[in-house]
């Protein structure tokens, strides 16, 4: 596809240079003390798409120690605001390997809803790891989670984060979400079972049988297998400590009002509650 990008969007904050001291010195992300959100994460998910697509150029920019050194060099040469605010920046690259950036000033977040201990249970259900009092995200967030109205064909474009986004733009629409501000998100329908596939911009966590679920992504492009999103670095992160397990969710089993949580890499773990149309 001619002009094709791929893309990842990265907090960068100030705040993350002090998660050593104040959160824990492993955290399972940055091999190093780094004011970029789970850098590595984001390099690796950007490094297994060019791959899938045999873009040799990209590969080789991105790929070993090296390639993860440069793209740190490439977003400290470009985010030169960050002392002032937190900042959103979406890197791009291209088939040739050519690395573009649009950013922005975005919000402050809590260090507990970027590197939550757990998800807190909802009320009413006993929650195994409420001891885990360190890093508790906070709740104050309220997103409302829709539904899209209409289903999603499962593709290598759902699978991997590229700039060809017409069925998330499309779901963003109909749910008249107009900007990335708007404290509202639309989950996509899977159309070949109607299980939930992922969020337009977030991956969502469901209460399920005693423990958080979020729908499963297949380890490499399948459209046998998995619910059809992709693996998004903070799911990534969630999963490795075991903080969620993957599992089908299906759109007839959802509860309007059932609390729910959502995740990204510039706002980390969101509450939110379902909203059925």
């Amino acid at each position: 596809m001619d002009g094709l990008k791929l893309f990842t969007t990265i907090r960068c904050d100030l705040e993350l240079l002090k998660v050593p001291d104040q959160v824990s010195p492993d955290v399972g992300w940055n091999q190093n003390p780094s004011p970029f959100y789970m850098l590595d994460f984001h390099r690796d998910r950007m490094l297994k798409a060019a791959i899938h697509w045999g873009w040799d150029a990209a590969i080789r920019k991105l790929e070993g120690e090296g390639g993860l050194k440069d793209l740190e060099i490439f977003l400290r040469e470009n985010v030169t605001e960050l002392a002032d605010t937190p900042y959103s920046a979406k890197v791009l690259i291209d088939r040739d390997g050519n690395l573009s950036i649009v950013k922005g000033p975005t919000g402050s977040v809590h260090l507990n809803n970027l590197f939550p201990s757990h998800l807190p249970a909802p009320p009413g259900h006993l929650d195994k790891d409420s001891f885990q009092l360190s890093r508790v995200p906070e709740r104050s967030f309220a997103y409302e989670i829709l539904v899209d109205g209409q289903t999603t064909t499962k593709s290598e474009f759902t699978h991997f984060k590229t700039t060809h986004r017409p069925m998330y733009e499309g779901a963003r629409y109909r749910a008249s979400i107009n900007n990335v501000t708007d404290k509202r998100e639309v989950l996509l329908v899977n159309k070949d079972d109607g299980s939930i596939m992922e969020g337009s911009i977030t991956t969502p966590y469901f209460w399920r049988n005693g423990r958080w679920v979020t729908p499963p992504v297949a380890r490499e492009f399948n459209t046998a297998q998995g619910s059809g999103g992709n693996s998004g670095t903070t799911r990534r992160w969630a999963l490795e400590r075991s903080l969620v397990v993957e599992e089908i969710v299906y759109i007839d089993l959802l509860v309007d009002g059932e609390e729910c949580w959502i995740s990204n890499a510039l706002r980390g773990f969101i509450h939110g509650k379902v909203k059925l149309l």
